[in-house]
């Protein structure tokens, strides 16, 4: 795999996200963003670029935060989310900026694109399926699913997965349902939302060990079965 760090433009910020691909081959293909949790653009979600570009595909694992900054406790991490998500056209834009990056690829389908995040990275995800960005699909790991700008009827272009666990104190069953009327009020054509039992957040990293936040735990075959999920809705929409 060909690995290589990719700078970007939002504004006045420059974001360095890294680009993963497989370069034996020389047709073009579609494209993945992979938007990352809360601490930053780190190791875990680099290695989801690098599984993702394992399945032919393209992928761009994006800068949210500028610099690529990393948070190093939760304090950190609330005041640059919470900084994106008080804008959340701000928050849209900088993820339009890493869609617009990896459309511009020569090796890319720009036609054919797909993203992927999680934890907070998984609302970044659902902001910009609801902004009608043209992806062919747009799924959420364990990601929040309030918004203050709920999707209009009709401008959802992409097939939406919500990938959760049941027990996840930041994606509880109220919200959940909120969403769900949110997709069907929007007229969503195709939208999925898939609950694992006994699961809490951050379930896809093994990182997630409960000792930074008590209710963040990895959880084996909730991460199986979630990728297992994506792949199925990737081989539908982006073949």
């Amino acid at each position: 795999m060909q690995t290589c760090d990719v700078e970007y433009r939002c504004d006045e910020v420059t974001l360095r996200g890294h680009l993963v691909f497989d370069e034996t081959v020389a047709a073009k293909r579609p494209g993945v963003v992979v938007f990352h949790e809360g601490l930053g653009l780190g190791d875990f979600a680099i290695e989801r670029a690098r599984m993702i570009a394992e399945l032919g595909y393209v992928a761009l694992a994006a800068d949210m935060f500028g610099e690529r900054r990393q948070a190093r406790n939760l304090q950190e991490v609330a005041t640059l989310v919470g900084g994106l998500r008080a804008e959340p056209e701000k928050l849209r834009a900088r993820g339009r900026a890493a869609l617009s990056a990896l459309a511009a690829l020569p090796l890319v389908d720009a036609g054919k694109l797909a993203a992927i995040g999680f934890c907070f990275g998984g609302s970044v995800v659902l902001e910009l399926a609801r902004e009608g960005a043209d992806l062919k699909a747009a799924v959420s790991f364990h990601g929040a699913l309030a918004t203050k700008i709920p999707a209009a009827p009709d401008q959802v272009k992409a097939g939406v997965l919500v990938l959760t666990g049941a027990d996840d104190p930041l994606a509880p069953p109220e919200q959940v349902a909120a969403f769900e009327n949110e997709m069907r009020e929007a007229q969503v054509r195709d939208w999925q939302v898939i609950s694992y039992g006994n699961t809490l957040h951050g379930f896809t990293n093994p990182a997630a060990d409960g000792s930074m936040m008590r209710t963040a735990l990895y959880n084996e075959q909730a991460d199986r079965r979630s990728w297992a999920a994506m792949k199925s809705l990737f081989d539908e929409v982006l073949a």
